[in-house]
């Protein structure tokens, strides 16, 4: 069987329990498919924590959440957090209970975007066929590549993972595959750093002991329902027949015993763009007076423009959303007559949809998205009825630029500097 050395990139047939016979490193991988697996998935590891632990070597082995506000949510965190119970998404005092020794660090989109945007470049250089899922993960069809990179996928994959640790200062984990299903869940199986082949011939027996949850679609409501049903693993889904999965759990059933047979007919499509980019924020205390959601809901414009702008994107459809003390949510929308990325453009809308909402209602998040999304191309250009908006966007252009130059605190218009005191949580991606 041949095995791939992960730091000289040699692939011979060695045995993988054994150190590389060229380099004596200790990190093979060993696969019979090794040679011909083209479909790969490349994830980040801890993103947003791994750049501010290359940026500040004092938090190399202390744990990082980024986030912010004990009532605002964990962005993401690192693997030392994550050792005691730390997990994205969950609110920030439940974090600081489990982890209390942790570093928390409000996010720094900016920063974000600039490592995000390095690492997509490397593996556009890698194939035409990248299909972005987030600023930190995609997927890759390395079909074809074999005589430009003058080696097989797995070592071109391999040599990446190390370039992108060296250059960028943070790591990667990757999972080859035969399809985009598999490589997913091969590069969630060894994380962090981690290289994982699965294989059409070993697919079903590396599936067979998950629960239904880690198949695509499957969250907590759909588990409740197939548990119902007698399906809790995927091998219980492997085991019965089709006849029997439709009778027990209806029209999904095809999508899920082909998943649960390692199969998966989706091509990698560069083309496949996201559908909406947003931001939002939940606040130390519940907020009612409207001077302070307006300096928040402007503070939400420009990071959603930073990241429209970082995407070279812009969007039609503005959306407002607020959530009250009951956790109840609200969405407004307003589509424009032409795209924008611009913050300003954003916050007008944005501002208007609040003007409508009730005067004293208490809130407890807000949030501002843009949908409907183009290239930025025919978006925001000068605007002969409206010379004032032209204006607009002209300042905020020399804005972003001196962001750019002297970083994100440099300027700041001065709504989004009224009410310091009130400075909302952390923002969520």
């Amino acid at each position: 069987m041949s095995s791939l050395c992960r730091d000289c990139f040699t692939i011979a047939a060695q045995d993988p329990d054994e150190r590389c016979a060229q380099c004596r490193s200790p990190r093979l991988i060993a696969h019979p498919d090794l040679a011909s697996l083209t479909i790969a998935h490349v994830d980040c590891d801890a993103f947003f924590a791994s750049v501010e632990k290359r940026d500040d070597p004092s938090l190399a082995d202390v744990p990082v959440i980024v986030g912010g506000g004990r009532r605002g949510v964990v962005s993401t965190c690192c693997y030392l957090a994550r050792i005691h119970g730390v997990h994205s998404a969950m609110p920030m005092f439940k974090a600081l209970k489990a982890c209390p020794d942790a570093v928390v660090i409000r996010p720094n989109f900016e920063k974000y975007v600039t490592a995000g945007r390095e690492v997509r470049r490397r593996m556009q250089a890698l194939t035409p066929l990248v299909q972005p899922l987030s600023i930190d993960e995609a997927f890759l069809d390395l079909s074809g590549t074999t005589r430009v990179h003058r080696a097989p996928p797995a070592a071109t994959l391999a040599k990446f993972a190390r370039e992108v640790e060296a250059d960028v200062g943070i790591t990667v984990s990757v999972g080859l595959a035969p399809n985009k299903f598999l490589a997913k869940f091969a590069s969630d199986a060894d994380k962090p750093r981690g290289y994982t082949v699965i294989g059409q011939s070993d697919a079903m027996a590396r599936l067979a002991g998950e629960p239904v949850t880690r198949l695509p679609g499957v969250g907590p409501a759909a588990a409740t329902r197939l548990a119902k049903a007698g399906v809790t693993h995927v091998r219980d889904l492997q085991r019965l027949s089709m006849e029997d999965l439709m009778r027990r759990i209806g029209s999904d059933a095809p999508r899920l015993h082909r998943l649960a047979n390692g199969i998966d007919t989706r091509a990698v499509d560069p083309s496949s763009e996201r559908k909406s980019v947003s931001a939002e924020q939940t606040f130390d205390a519940d907020l009612s007076d409207r001077q302070t959601l307006l300096a928040l809901l402007r503070h939400l414009s420009e990071k959603v423009s930073t990241r429209l702008k970082a995407g070279e994107i812009a969007g039609r459809t503005i959306t407002l959303k607020l959530k009250t003390p009951d956790f109840r949510s609200r969405t407004r929308a307003e589509t424009l007559s032409a795209p924008t990325a611009m913050a300003h453009r954003i916050f007008t809308a944005g501002k208007a949809l609040l003007a409508a909402e009730p005067e004293g209602t208490r809130y407890r998040l807000i949030g501002i998205g843009v949908t409907h999304l183009t290239s930025d191309v025919q978006a925001d250009g000068a605007d002969l009825f409206d010379p004032h908006s032209t204006r607009l966007g002209q300042a905020e252009r020399a804005m972003d630029a001196l962001r750019a130059r002297f970083g994100d605190s440099a300027i700041a218009t001065g709504l989004t500097l009224s009410h310091p005191r009130r400075r909302p949580a952390s923002p969520r991606d």
